[in-house]
């Protein structure tokens, strides 16, 4: 059974980002090859880290929509922890991917709710 999948996979930084997709193309074959299929991948491009990941302060990132079963979406993820050129990965189904960003919209929603009105002063 095939499901709808989002990848985010942050690269080295010292990669050339003209070449993140066709890097990406080398893992993403052990979906085509398994019968899935790739929507969209896009790169987002060099982007500062909320935090140091393997002494770096900056990665590549790249998003990548497909549709596979979920024994070729963790051999994906397993390929893609191997390789050197890889920081970080994380896979979700579609339907986790957008459940998250709904509750992280209501987080700020309710954050923001909760913050207290500036009080105007008559001088």
């Amino acid at each position: 059974m095939t499901h709808q999948y989002e990848l985010m996979v942050i690269l080295h930084p010292e990669i050339d980002e003209r070449t993140v997709a066709p890097n990406l193309d080398k893992f993403l074959k052990v979906i085509t090859e398994s019968g899935g299929t790739i929507e969209n991948v896009d790169v987002w491009g060099k982007r500062r880290l909320a935090y140091e990941i393997q002494k770096k302060n900056e990665g590549i990132y790249a998003v990548v929509n497909f549709t596979a079963t979920s024994e070729a979406t963790n051999e994906l993820d397993r390929q893609l922890k191997l390789s050197e050129l890889i920081m970080r990965t994380k896979v979700l189904r579609a339907e986790e991917a957008i459940a998250q960003v709904a509750a992280e919209a209501k987080r700020a929603e309710e954050k923001a709710a909760r913050k207290p009105k500036a009080v105007k002063k008559d001088a």
